[in-house]
């Protein structure tokens, strides 16, 4: 148990967000593997309130750019309180967002408030963003543990996700994540994270 434990820390230890990502192709197996594993997340209810939305389209991909760029230029130019602005300059962040075309892959995430419960009525889920947020974690892992690099990217509002995505009002675009393979000589922030003892106690 403690060297599976051990070689599972030091894999995930690799893991970083890249911003510059290749055009080249991913096996739509190993996304739908890794999604799979994400449906196996804990869930209220067991109602399993999520719903993820693959896009490969070029075409797609272009328009989610483009009406993501356009939130987030409102945002950066006029909505994003300064410190929130001041946290984000160490990572090089900004209203243009290139890999949503050239990354091979986008996974729109979803969840889902309710349900039709198949008599014309609604069936209420439960712990939905808690739930979410759990699925959402096995599948960057997943993703990772593949050999794929991933970018979570939330622009705000996002609800233009549903109309290009065709998706019903009782879902809410819960964070769109980035998948590929990272670009030759793409960089990473030089960050580093808390000790154990930062983010832990025993009693």
């Amino acid at each position: 148990m403690r060297r599976r434990a051990r070689r599972f820390l030091e894999r995930m230890r690799l893991r970083r967000t890249v911003r510059d990502f290749a055009p080249d192709p991913v096996p739509l197996e190993v996304i739908e593997d890794a999604i799979l594993a994400a449906g196996t997340a804990p869930n209220g209810a067991n109602h399993q309130p999520w719903h993820f939305a693959v896009v490969t389209s070029p075409d797609v991909r272009a328009e989610i750019r483009r009406r993501a760029e356009e939130e987030e230029r409102a945002f950066y130019e006029e909505r994003a309180p300064q410190d929130w602005l001041d946290a984000l300059a160490p990572l090089g962040t900004d209203a243009d967002k290139p890999f949503l075309e050239v990354a091979p892959v986008l996974i729109a995430i979803f969840a889902e408030s309710w349900a039709p419960d198949g008599e014309g009525g609604r069936r209420k889920n439960y712990y939905v963003t808690e739930s979410v947020g759990i699925a959402t974690g096995v599948l960057i892992t997943a993703l990772h543990l593949a050999g794929l690099a991933t970018l979570t990217h939330t622009p705000s509002p996002m609800k233009f996700l549903n109309e290009v995505l065709g998706r019903p009002d009782n879902e809410r675009p819960f964070l769109l994540l980035v998948v590929g393979h990272p670009a030759e000589g793409a960089e990473v922030p030089d960050i580093s994270k808390k000790s154990l003892d930062d983010i832990a106690s025993f009693k």
